[in-house]
């Protein structure tokens, strides 16, 4: 499966206005019908806002994805909240929900956890003959979310709103998370300055199940596309020759 990622320099809690750069950069990015998945960054339209009136996805909003999956008959992932929970929402193709995953781990350093729900489970869902997993952001420095799933995991997806001023800390995690289980990681951040002075270098990237870079966007804006396939057939081979997970020890599920 080839996969886009979208990384860009978010308007804050200004959802037209990011609707309109979203649809300007698919516009101008003349690969696009190579991809088979676009993935966008955490709370994709509104950026990482607290207002959970602005943040919150509205029918239009989700109605914008739709289109934008059937107009370039693409799989879509992006991120808004719903109910009061930060998600992760798939759509297939045809603009169906295939799957939606709330943030377990809020960011309490940055008072998530006092304007939103925390998420209590895990979801897989099938992709492009691929089983992913999702996380969002601070999901991604806590390594047993992803070590409960990566025996039926083939590829885990990261949308984030992640702080330049610790972007070694999210590719050196990115890369971590694909060697230590042997998976596909897709990790996608934005670009830009939000009114608070925090600013975001994008640094979206694609990891193999071997811990080698796939696709690195740097701090560029656009549509940026993998060169080659997520292939399930790597992920075996992988598995096949270090045969890590049966010395791995089954820890009690976290509550």
């Amino acid at each position: 499966m080839k996969i886009a990622i979208c990384q860009y320099d978010m308007a804050w809690e200004d959802k037209e206005a990011n609707k309109g750069k979203i649809s300007k950069l698919m516009d101008a990015c003349s690969k696009k019908g190579q991809a088979e998945w676009l993935v966008f960054p955490e709370m994709t339209l509104s950026a990482f806002s607290m207002n959970r009136v602005v943040a919150t996805l509205s029918p239009g909003d989700e109605a914008f994805f739709g289109d934008l999956a059937r107009k370039h008959g693409l799989a879509v992932s992006y991120g808004g909240v719903q109910d009061g929970f930060n998600k992760l929402i798939t759509l297939d193709k045809t603009g169906r929900k295939i799957s939606e995953y709330s943030k377990i781990h809020l960011y309490s350093f940055g008072k998530e956890d006092q304007g939103y729900r925390p998420g209590e489970k895990q979801t897989t869902f099938a992709l492009g003959g691929l089983s992913v997993t999702p996380a969002i952001c601070f999901d991604l420095r806590f390594p047993y979310l992803f070590w409960r799933t990566a025996e039926q995991t083939d590829l885990f997806v990261v949308i984030a709103s992640w702080p330049m001023r610790r972007a070694e800390h999210w590719m050196t995690l990115l890369r971590a998370r694909a060697v230590e289980n042997q998976a596909y990681v897709v990790g996608v951040n934005r670009i830009g300055v939000e009114p608070s002075g925090v600013e975001y270098s994008g640094n979206s990237m694609i990891f193999d199940p071997l811990g080698k870079v796939v696709l690195d966007c740097v701090s560029n804006e656009g549509v940026f596309i993998a060169e080659t396939d997520a292939d399930k057939g790597l992920v075996s081979k992988t598995r096949e020759r270090f045969p890590f997970f049966k010395d791995r020890r089954k820890e009690p599920a976290f509550a």
